[in-house]
């Protein structure tokens, strides 16, 4: 018997309405579907007249059981796809290993593109974008200012993920490491309070002492290259 395939589906990061034909098809049509939260993904799959599917929770605290019973359906001939809450599996998040294990195991792995966070503010941010680095979440504490430097003097468009929790903390950082780089913080991508603040690091703490609020959501990071000061 030849196993199912593993479908890695992109999901909307804010408006439901970005999700791609194909993506609602595959959801409908799987077995099962691997997903970060159950309750979360019931919503999305609801909002389309998707009903009635089995759901697996799978997310970074999952244990191997939980990874086994997913590659039993697999090589039993059952499709799966695998969701996150937002956006593509596998960026920044445990689907990457779930994807890797599952190619060790001869079983197909499919992608079904989709929303980026990061793809989406780079389009939007107005850095070049021909080269890039991605450093999805920076590390809390260990290696971190290592990477803060690696940022200092990258030549490239730099982008990374930080919470509501810690913007600050990185601004604090970068004003620190990279003084006269220009920073855009892409703010609630795609939802009603989706913006982009543009300025150095200073000049964006300065924002959020005078308007607290744009400091609530998650962020896109964009930072210019060394090479492009101005």
């Amino acid at each position: 018997m030849s196993s199912g395939s593993l479908y890695i589906v992109a999901t909307p990061i804010g408006n439901l309405e970005d999700i791609t034909l194909r993506a609602l098809r595959i959801l409908q049509e799987v077995s099962c579907i691997a997903c970060e939260d159950t309750r979360h993904s019931m919503k999305l799959l609801s909002s389309h007249g998707i009903t009635g599917k089995r759901l697996i929770s799978y997310h970074s605290h999952s244990g191997l059981m939980k990874e086994e019973k997913i590659f039993e359906l697999l090589e039993a001939g059952n499709d799966v796809a695998l969701i996150s809450d937002c956006g593509t599996p596998g960026i920044s998040d445990p689907g990457s290993l779930l994807a890797a294990k599952a190619v060790e195991r001869g079983i197909p792995v499919v992608p079904i593109p989709g929303p980026t966070a990061f793809v989406a503010a780079l389009s939007g941010c107005g850095f070049p974008t021909h080269h890039f680095e991605f450093f999805g979440f920076l590390p809390h504490k260990k290696g971190r200012q290592t990477l803060m430097k690696k940022i200092a003097h990258s030549e490239n468009t730099v982008i990374l993920y930080e919470s509501t929790h810690r913007i600050e903390k990185f601004l604090d950082e970068a004003a620190e490491h990279f003084p006269e780089r220009r920073i855009v913080l892409a703010r609630e991508l795609t939802k009603i309070h989706e913006e982009y603040l543009r300025g150095r690091a200073e000049d964006i703490m300065m924002m959020f002492k005078t308007t607290p609020e744009k400091k609530k959501g998650e962020f896109v990071v964009l930072i210019s290259g060394e090479k492009d000061l101005s």
